[in-house]
C-alpha cells in the first residue's frame, strides 16, 4: 500500500496537466518522492509538491536548465529504509548519485536505467546481497564506491569492461571468490581489502600498480602482489585434477559456429584442405631452405674463428658468392618441388590456426603462410622465425621440433596450449595463437625487436662480453623472478628451459620470458646449450623439470648476469666465499663499484648461491627468491633517500 504522502503527490500530478517539458520534470520529482517513501522512514527530507516550488530546489537535487535531474546527493542524513527498485532508476539524465553514510538496508536495485551515470557512492550503509549485474552495463561509470556495506557474492567479471573506471572501492564487505583481472589503465584508486576473497591476485599492469594494502585482510589471497605464496593451489590441468577450471573459449579460424560447438562435418572440411595445403607447403619449403642457409653460415662461422682477419674477409666473400650460386641453382629445383607437392601431396595434412582466449582474429592461416620469413635461430625446442604479414604486422613464429614432441597427441597439445595461452603477465612474451596438423606444430608470439638477454650480455663474437651495471642486473633479475613466480604460483606450471637466450627484451627493455611451459610436452634430448643450466636431479634423460629446477636455472642465469661469463664457464664445486671472490674478479674489468653498491652486489650473489644448491629441498621457492631481490632493491632505495652519513 502506498503511503498517504505518495498518494497526495500522485493526486496532485493527476489533476495538474502541464506541458510536455513540465511533465518530464514532474516524472523526475515523482521518482524522487517514491524513493523517499521507502528510504526516508524518519522523514529527514522535507520535500513537498506544490505549484509554486520546483523539485530542482529540493535538498541535494541539481537540475539541468530544462529541469531534468542530473545530480542527487543525499549524504549523512540517517536515511533508514531501502533503496526501492523503479524509483531513482528512472532519472535517465542522472550523472551523480551519492547516498553514502546513511543506514539503508536491503539489496541494491537494478540500476540499468541510469544510462548516463558517471559517479555512484553507496558506501557506509548496510546494503546486502550481491552486486546487481546491471552495474556492469553502466559504461559511462567513472567512480564506484560500495565499501563498508554487507554485500556478498562474487565481484562481477564484467567490471573489467568498464573502460572509463578510475575509482573502485569494494572494501569492507563480504565478497568471496577471486579478483577479476582488471586491465583498465584509467584505474587510479582501487581497494578490495577486508573481504573473503581467495586465490592468486591476477598480475595485470593495472593491479600491479597497487600495493598490498589494497588487498589486505583477505587471508585466502596469494601471489606476488600480496607477497604471499600460493602453496595450496592444485594443478591447472591433468588427469587427476578435480579443481581445474574449464578451458577458456577459443577462437578458431576456418570453422563455422556449429563446428566450434562440436558439430563437425567431415565432408565440409575437404573443401578447405586444398586451399590450406598450398600455402602450408610453400611455408614448409621456405623453412627448409632457411635451415639449409643457417647450416651453411654456421659452418662458415666455425672456420672464421681460426683464421686471420684477411682470410675471414676473403672467406666471407667466397661464401657469399657460393651461396648466391647455390640459391640460383636451387630456384628451379624448389619451384619444381612446390609444383609436385601442390599437385600430389596427401590431403590429410591440414589444420586450423587457433587464437588463444581473448585474442582478436587479426590474420588468417593463409596470411601467416604467405608471410615473408626470416630465420632468427634454432633452439633446443623450436626453430624461430620472424614473420612479416601482408598487413605489416610482425610476429614471431616457433616451429616446434617434431622429434621432441613425438608421442604428444593432438588433444594433449591442444589442452596444454589452452593453458599456456591463458598466461598473461608483463614479464612473459604472450602466446597469441597456435597451429597443428599431423606432426607440424607452430606457435605464434609477439615479436620482440630488442632481442634477447644473451645478445645484450655476450654480444657478437667480435664484441667482448662485459658485465652489466649492478642496477641493470637487479632490474632484470626482478623481472625474470616475477615472471617465474607467476608461472609457479598462479598456474602451478614450470618454465623448464630457462636460459639467457629465452629471456627477451620488451619495448621498454623489460625482461620477458619466452619458450615457457613447453617442457611438459617435449622429450628431453641432449642439449649442450642448456646443460649448464640444469640441476643435478634433471640431468637424467627421463626426469622432467620442476619448480625447484627452475630456481636452480635462475641462479645460474643470475651469475651470468653479474659476471658476463657464459654458464658453461661457471665453477660448480666452489665454497661460497670463493664464489664471491670469483664474481668480484669477473666484474673488475667492468669497473669497480662503490662500497654500498658492492654490498648489494654480493647480496645478489648470495641469492644465486642459494638457488644453485645441489639439493632441491634446500633451494628457496621463486616467491622467496623474489622477496630477497626486492629486499636488495628496497635497501638501495632507503640508502639513497638517507644519503651519506655525516
Amino acid at each position: 500500500m502506498r503511503s498517504p504522502f505518495i498518494l497526495t503527490a500522485i493526486l496532485f500530478l493527476s489533476f495538474y496537466t502541464p506541458t510536455s517539458a513540465a511533465l518530464l520534470k514532474q516524472n523526475d520529482a515523482l521518482s524522487i518522492l517514491e524513493f523517499k517513501s521507502k528510504a526516508d522512514l524518519h522523514n529527514k527530507l522535507t520535500y513537498s509538491v506544490n505549484t509554486t516550488s520546483t523539485h530542482c530546489k529540493w535538498q541535494g537535487v541539481q537540475c539541468q536548465s530544462h529541469g531534468k535531474v542530473v545530480r542527487l546527493v543525499l549524504e549523512n542524513l540517517s536515511l533508514a529504509g531501502v533503496f526501492a527498485p523503479n524509483t531513482l532508476t528512472r532519472l535517465d539524465q542522472l550523472r551523480v548519485l551519492s547516498l553514502q553514510s546513511n543506514s539503508l538496508t536491503g539489496p541494491i536495485p537494478d540500476l540499468a536505467g541510469l544510462v548516463n551515470l558517471k559517479t555512484l557512492f553507496l558506501d557506509h550503509n548496510s546494503f546486502s546481497g550481491a552486486i546487481p549485474p546491471s552495474l556492469s552495463s553502466l559504461h559511462r561509470l567513472r567512480t564506484l564506491d560500495l565499501s563498508y556495506n554487507k554485500l556478498s557474492g562474487l565481484i562481477p567479471l564484467d567490471f573489467t569492461d568498464l573502460d572509463r573506471l578510475n575509482y573502485l572501492r569494494l572494501d569492507s564487505n563480504r565478497f568471496n571468490g577471486s579478483i577479476p583481472p582488471f586491465k583498465q589503465s584509467s584505474l587510479q584508486i582501487f581497494n578490495v581489502s577486508f573481504n573473503s576473497l581467495t586465490g592468486p591476485v591476477p598480475v595485470t599492469p593495472t593491479l600491479a600498480n597497487f600495493t598490498a594494502s589494497s588487498f589486505s585482510a583477505n587471508p585466502g589471497l596469494c601471489g606476488e602482489i600480496v607477497r604471499t605464496e600460493c602453496s595450496s593451489i592444485g594443478p591447472f590441468f591433468g588427469k587427476n585434477s578435480t579443481a581445474a577450471p574449464p578451458p577458456p573459449p577459443r577462437v578458431v579460424l576456418g570453422q563455422s559456429a556449429q563446428m566450434q560447438e562440436g558439430i563437425t562435418n567431415p565432408n565440409s572440411r575437404k573443401h578447405k584442405r586444398m586451399a590450406l595445403i598450398f600455402g602450408f607447403t610453400a611455408g614448409v619449403l621456405v623453412l627448409i631452405s632457411s635451415i639449409m642457409c643457417l647450416l651453411i653460415s654456421m659452418k662458415t662461422s666455425e672456420k672464421k674463428e681460426i683464421m686471420s682477419s684477411s682470410e675471414i674477409m676473403e672467406m666471407a666473400a667466397a661464401a657469399d658468392a657460393a651461396a648466391e650460386v647455390m640459391r640460383m641453382e636451387e630456384t628451379n629445383e624448389l619451384e619444381e618441388k612446390v609444383r609436385k607437392l601442390q599437385q600430389g601431396m596427401a590431403m590429410g595434412k591440414s589444420g586450423n590456426l587457433v587464437f588463444c582466449a581473448g585474442e582478436t582474429q587479426v590474420y588468417s592461416l593463409e596470411q601467416l603462410m604467405r608471410a615473408s620469413a626470416e630465420l632468427l635461430g634454432r633452439g633446443s625446442v623450436a626453430t624461430t622465425y620472424k614473420a612479416v604479414l601482408d598487413n605489416r604486422l610482425i610476429v614471431c613464429v616457433k616451429r616446434l621440433d617434431a622429434a621432441r614432441l613425438a608421442g604428444t597427441t593432438k588433444e594433449t597439445f591442444e589442452r596444454h596450449m589452452e593453458a599456456v595461452g591463458g598466461l598473461r603477465h608483463p614479464n612473459l612474451v604472450p602466446l597469441r595463437a597456435y597451429f597443428q596438423a599431423k606432426e607440424e606444430r607452430l606457435l605464434v608470439y609477439d615479436y620482440q625487436a630488442n632481442g634477447s638477454l644473451f645478445s645484450l650480455i655476450h654480444g657478437s663474437k667480435s664484441t667482448r662480453a662485459k658485465p652489466l651495471h649492478w642496477t641493470s642486473c637487479l632490474k632484470i633479475a626482478e623481472d625474470v623472478a616475477q615472471g617465474l613466480c607467476y608461472i609457479h604460483q598462479a598456474w602451478r606450471l614450470v618454465h623448464g628451459n630457462l636460459k639467457l637466450s629465452n629471456v627477451l627484451l620488451g619495448s621498454d627493455f623489460e625482461a620477458c620470458l619466452s619458450d615457457y611451459c613447453l617442457s611438459a610436452l617435449s622429450h628431453r634430448l641432449p642439449d649442450a646449450d642448456s646443460a649448464a643450466y640444469e640441476p643435478p636431479e634433471t640431468r637424467k634423460l627421463n626426469h622432467q623439470p620442476t619448480a625447484k629446477s627452475d630456481v636452480y636455472s635462475f641462479g645460474v642465469l643470475l651469475l651470468e648476469l653479474l659476471t658476463g661469463k657464459a654458464a658453461s664457464e661457471h665453477p660448480h664445486l666452489m665454497a661460497d666465499d670463493d664464489m664471491v671472490k670469483w664474481v668480484r674478479s669477473a666484474r673488475e674489468n667492468g669497473g669497480v663499484e662503490a662500497e654500498a653498491e658492492d654490498r648489494r652486489l654480493m647480496m645478489l650473489v648470495e641469492v644465486a648461491i642459494l638457488c644453485r644448491v645441489s639439493s632441491p629441498e634446500q633451494r628457496p621457492t621463486m616467491w622467496q627468491v623474489l622477496k630477497m631481490i626486492q629486499e636488495v632493491k628496497e635497501g638501495g632505495v632507503e640508502e639513497e633517500e638517507e644519503g651519506p652519513n655525516e
